[in-house]
């Protein structure tokens, strides 16, 4: 018995991809969308860091007020240089217990018989955070031991329209700051722009 083959016409297959005006077109396009894009975001990379910035000190003052009522004791933010609070307040910053509420021992922090909180990290390379006193002390009632009312201002390197503050009222109350006058800036409570010039 024969077998009979069909042979099927064999069509050859073409490898469908981009002609080389299709790939200069897409790569115009991708190259407008950049250059439209990148100062935008460039823009809200800054404005993002600013922001977790000055929510990370919101929420470090808060700490440490609630740290002083819970204990009963004094405590203090600083920036600490060994176990001495220095005014450099772009770097590490640190809320200790102390252990007695005399003022006298509350701007060094003793690690033997005191308690270290939290440490808030140093601000970013070239930013600027400036503090208006030297020194915070929460009392066990959560108002304010030193100065008076007080204003933290973050301003980052090159973009001073973007600079935001966290206000400590006399109370103890913490306040971020907020553009109240719609001007695209912040503005402290008192209605003055944050700058830290």
């Amino acid at each position: 018995m024969s077998k009979l083959y069909i042979k099927k016409s064999i069509k050859p297959k073409f490898i469908k991809g981009f002609t080389i005006t299709e790939l200069l077109i897409g790569i115009a396009i991708i190259g407008i969308l950049t250059a439209v894009a990148g100062p935008s975001l460039s823009q809200f990379i800054v404005q993002s860091r600013v922001d977790n910035e000055v929510s990370e000190l919101h929420r470090l003052l808060l700490s440490a007020r609630n740290s002083a009522i819970n204990s009963g004791r004094n405590v203090t933010i600083c920036p600490l240089n060994g176990t001495v609070c220095t005014t450099n307040w772009q770097n590490e910053i640190s809320v200790f217990i102390n252990n007695d509420n005399t003022l006298a021992n509350n701007s060094n922090f003793v690690s033997a018989n005191e308690e270290l909180i939290k440490v808030k990290g140093k601000i970013a390379t070239g930013d600027t955070l400036q503090f208006s006193q030297n020194i915070i002390i929460f009392a066990p009632t959560g108002r304010l031991v030193t100065g008076g009312n007080s204003n933290f201002s973050y301003c980052p390197k090159d973009n001073a329209n973007l600079s935001r503050g966290v206000e400590v009222s006399l109370s103890g109350r913490v306040y971020a700051t907020s553009d109240t006058n719609n001007d695209g800036k912040d503005n402290n409570r008192d209605g003055t722009a944050v700058s830290c010039s």
